[in-house]
């Protein structure tokens, strides 16, 4: 037994003994309960980045002792202290490597240098770390512990929020990914600035995250917490992380976003994508009734979003939340491979079964999940990555909590944002199109639609009951409405239609997956190499032109 690994670890949670060597093993897991205990800066790169890749970043110069701070004793003595227990300059440290052969500029806190607190050693080193990544456009991970600014700095700790918080908006107006890792425990001025600023937040399970720690709160409202409160899972459901990552899973996932931020090119190798069987003609599509077309359209067995993210992408990570308010399930999207480039796909998500649909809300979004798209969009148009979007939703959520939360302004700013992106953008409908519950998500520069989908301005029923005053007329209204590929292709609302199985897409999932694939591959490679403003100005030309006379 190595002096450095202990015989057996206690594990302060659940009390379970496990044999030193097994923990280690464990990247420092508990084997009973998942506690993650916290790790230094030194282990943390040596799990993350790639062996024999890692290199420091140069020395910087900070006035350690801005205000000549005296407590128990002089801040110069505790600072040193610090240093020889720790072995560390400073409660971060920055270094570039690579991650599953991925480069990138890392910046790890270690909490055990005075508690990670946030001071200008910290503060410049975070810059000098974002000043090499937008240097070299090298991806920035940050890895956070810290329990708030430093106080010996007084006023200079605060500053360095600012300093922190301009770094990250210089890669933010350059595209260069940022990532952050939130570990236990991450608080006060490090939450409040770089921490929870990045483009994609993951946290390691049970991680404690947030401005004010839970004391404080507790003795300034006088009031109990809710249970979990400022956990990471806590605040995954509340839409302000990505994604809760186990340490045994977190290079996997952080590999397969920073494989995007290299942009959106093709990756070399492999034999062209065999040309897409898309319909450009209304007149080789066959008339169909058009309520048997509505049927098909909602057919429970469908493909859903998820089951073509799953089948068409490599290295796919969802991410959610939209950093406000909530995650909302209707709507799915994440970065992922598609023929070997980087997308940024977002999608209604449906479900199949009852249980499904219920938890998805039907593939019926809440602000919160057209706030989300609009966050994933922004990202994608920072790291330069086309859009796909799939659309199969009978519309935006309809309810009390959606109108106090802004429906109409959630999806009024997704269509105006989509207007503008300087990103090539390509909608499916593949199944059900609603009114501007779909549209949020369909301001694209090609519009496909599968053979059996519909797209619309209201549902037939509701057609049905405000101008027939019956539902039941509903028939007659789908009829009216002109809603299926054929009639939409005819109108130009469509580009083309992808065909499916004779019988639907649910019939034969893996064909209809494949077809959607030639299509998209297609599409993508149709517009990779437009100019941005080119895009942009197509774009607006196609809609405005809707409705107006030749």
């Amino acid at each position: 037994m190595t002096a450095d690994v202990e015989q057996w670890h206690g594990c302060l949670h659940c009390r379970e003994l496990t044999f030193g060597r097994r923990f280690e093993r464990s990247m420092r897991v508990c084997p009973g309960c998942g506690a993650h205990t916290r790790l230094t800066a030194e282990q943390r790169i040596g799990q993350l980045l790639d062996a024999e890749s890692v290199m420091p970043l140069g020395h910087v110069s900070v006035n350690d002792d801005p205000l000549g701070f005296v407590d128990e004793c002089p801040y110069p003595e505790r600072l040193s202290r610090a240093r020889e227990t720790t072995q560390a300059e400073e409660a971060i440290t920055c270094v570039t490597g690579s991650l599953q052969g991925h480069p990138v500029v890392a910046a790890v806190m270690d909490f055990r240098f005075m508690g990670g607190s946030l001071g200008v050693g910290v503060g410049e080193r975070l810059a000098a770390a974002a000043r090499t990544a937008l240097r070299t456009r090298t991806p920035l991970l940050l890895v956070t512990a810290s329990g708030g600014a430093r106080m010996q700095e007084g006023a200079f700790s605060l500053m360095q929020m600012v300093k922190a918080s301009q770094a990250l908006a210089e890669l933010d107006e350059a595209g260069v990914l940022t990532i952050s890792l939130i570990t236990d425990p991450t608080y006060g001025g490090v939450a409040a600035s770089y921490a929870t600023l990045p483009d994609v937040i993951f946290a390691e399970p049970g991680a404690r995250v947030g401005f004010a720690g839970p004391r404080v709160i507790q003795q300034t409202i006088q009031q109990a917490l809710p249970k979990g409160f400022q956990t990471a899972e806590f605040m995954l459901e509340r839409g302000f992380v990505d994604a809760v990552v186990p340490r045994a899973a977190l290079r996997p996932a952080l590999a397969s976003v920073l494989g995007a931020g290299v942009g959106a090119k093709r990756e070399a190798g492999g034999s062209p994508p065999p040309p897409a069987r898309l319909i450009r003609d209304a007149g080789a599509l066959p008339e169909r009734d058009p309520w048997q077309v509505v049927e098909l359209a909602r057919h429970q067995q469908r493909p859903t979003t998820i089951d073509y993210f799953s089948r068409l992408l490599a290295e796919f990570q969802e991410l959610r939340g939209d950093r406000v308010s909530g995650d909302c399930p209707a709507i799915v999207g994440g970065i992922g491979r598609l023929d070997g480039r980087a997308v940024m796909v977002i999608g209604h998500q449906k479900g199949r079964n009852t249980a499904e649909r219920v938890a998805h809300n039907f593939g019926m979004a809440s602000p919160a999940g057209y706030r989300k798209a609009g966050r994933l969009m922004r990202m994608a148009a920072k790291l330069g990555l086309p859009i796909v979007t799939l659309v199969d939703t009978p519309g935006a959520h309809p309810g009390v909590e959606a109108e106090e939360a802004g429906q109409a302004w959630a999806i009024a700013e997704n269509i105006r944002l989509m207007s503008g992106l300087p990103v090539p953008i390509v909608t499916v409908i593949i199944g059900e199109g609603g009114s501007g519950g779909a549209l949020a998500l369909a301001v694209a520069d090609r519009v496909l639609a599968f053979a059996g989908a519909i797209y619309s301005v209201i549902s037939p029923e509701g057609c049905a009951a405000i101008l027939w005053k019956d539902r039941a007329e509903a028939p007659r209204a789908a009829a009216a409405l002109r809603l299926d590929a054929r009639d939409l292709l005819a109108q130009g609302i469509v580009d083309a239609v992808v065909p499916e199985p004779a019988d639907g897409a649910h019939e034969d999932p893996l064909a209809a997956t494949e077809l959607l694939r030639d299509a998209l591959i297609t599409t993508l490679n149709e517009l990779s190499e437009a100019d941005p403003g080119e895009l942009v100005g197509r774009r607006r030309e196609r809609f405005a032109a809707y409705g107006v006379k030749d």
